[in-house]
Formats: C-alpha cells, structure tokens, sequence
C-alpha cells in the first residue's frame, strides 16, 4: 500500500470551498495530478473530516447529492488507510515524541503506514521530517 503524496484533510477540504479561490486552485492541481498518478492517498478520518466540513461547516453546505459524489470522485479514490490498533499505537508514539495533537499525529501515523514520501498539510510544521515522510505546506508561498 504504497503511495508518494498522503493528503491532509485541509487540502481536500479547499477542493470545494469556493472562499479561498488561490488555496482552491492549488489544491485543485495536486489533488488532480494525484489521482491521474495513482499516487494519492488519504485516511479514514480524513474522509470523515472532509464530509463533516462541506455538509456543516461552509457558509453554503453541501447537498446530498454534492457530498455523494465528493465521496465518490475525490475521496474513494485516494482512500487507503482504514483504522487498526496498530494505527493508534503508532499515533500516540509519534504524539508522545513529537507533541502533535492525537489527530495530528494520526494523520501522521496514517502518511507512515501507507509509505508516502510527503505529507501536505498547513497545519503541521513545514519542512519537518519524521521517519522519512517530508511535511510540506503548498500554500505557503
């Protein structure tokens, strides 16, 4: 289950959120080329995150039929981690060692179990490495 690129659920998140046009675009781009590769890759909470955010948090939530297909095209494509103890295990050394958040350092230990290279994400620390994943923010300018 190896992949190049895991996706943190902001990234997934400005795919749809029409208020940060630039942020939308950029992500746009790398999401895209990440599925024409087949070099994608997202975890379970970041499934659930990104359906909580465009049905309950935009300003103009998505309709059901808007969150089925964003299932469908954007997040099924990219999925590949599932939970399992060994998952927890592996979030909570990464949280004690490094002092991310439990689902900061989930989101860590999902990039690291599915063998990605480069963990996109603005909220973690850029430039960052930990065991041989890159934490890159592609916002930043």
């Amino acid at each position: 289950m190896s992949a190049a690129d895991f996706f943190d659920t902001n990234v997934l998140v400005y795919l749809f959120d029409a208020a940060e046009p630039t942020k939308q675009s950029i992500a746009r781009g790398l999401v895209s080329q990440a599925l024409a590769a087949d070099s994608g890759c997202i975890s379970y909470q970041v499934v659930q995150e990104t359906l909580n955010v465009v049905t309950c948090k935009f300003k103009r939530a998505a309709t059901h039929d808007e969150a089925q297909q964003i299932l469908r095209r954007s997040l099924v494509p990219l999925w590949r981690v599932m939970p399992s103890p060994e998952l927890y295990a592996r979030a909570l050394d990464l949280r004690k060692r490094y002092q991310y958040s439990f689902y900061d350092s989930l989101i860590l230990a999902a990039a690291l179990e599915s063998g990605c290279s480069r963990l996109y994400s603005e909220d973690l620390q850029d430039g960052q490495q930990i065991e041989g994943l890159i934490i890159e923010n592609p916002f930043t300018d």
